[in-house]
């Protein structure tokens, strides 16, 4: 009985010091390393997928109507309302707490290979390639 006790307590205390699971997920909603948006990452599938949920300047000041994916190639995606924007495509685990797949960059409106790395309870590493060139940027978690 003693031992049944013992092994009890060894297991609830390992339960209680565990890291929270939301400490390893990135779902939830991160602010840009420039700050001028905010992404929502959820679960999709079996990966994830992040959408742009909120934008310091939501307006076109060009136009004075909401800004919209206007650098994108294609003239019908070109008009997509910047709140909503997927930015992630095919982005599937690729070991512990990180995804890869396809980063769509609306400053440029361009696809590139991307890395996403939870590196903290509240930090995400967000890469993307051109070929051999890469560049990063770390979001933090917002509204916690």
């Amino acid at each position: 009985m003693t031992f049944r006790f013992a092994a009890l307590t060894v297991i609830l205390a390992a339960l209680i010091s565990a890291p929270s699971a939301h400490a390893q997920s990135a779902d939830g909603t991160w602010l840009t390393q420039a700050g001028d948006a905010r992404v929502k990452i959820i679960k999709c599938g079996g990966g994830i997928c992040g959408h742009i949920v909120w934008l310091r300047e939501p307006m076109d000041s060009a136009t004075g109507q909401p800004a919209t994916d206007s650098k994108n190639p294609n003239p019908a995606l070109a008009r997509r309302p910047m709140i909503g924007l997927p930015l992630f495509s095919g982005m599937e685990p690729a070991g512990p707490n990180k995804w890869s797949g396809q980063i769509y960059n609306a400053d440029d409106g361009s696809t590139y290979a991307s890395n996403v790395s939870l590196t903290g309870a509240d930090a995400l590493r967000v890469e993307g390639c051109v070929g051999a060139l890469c560049g990063g940027e770390t979001w933090t978690r917002a509204g916690r």
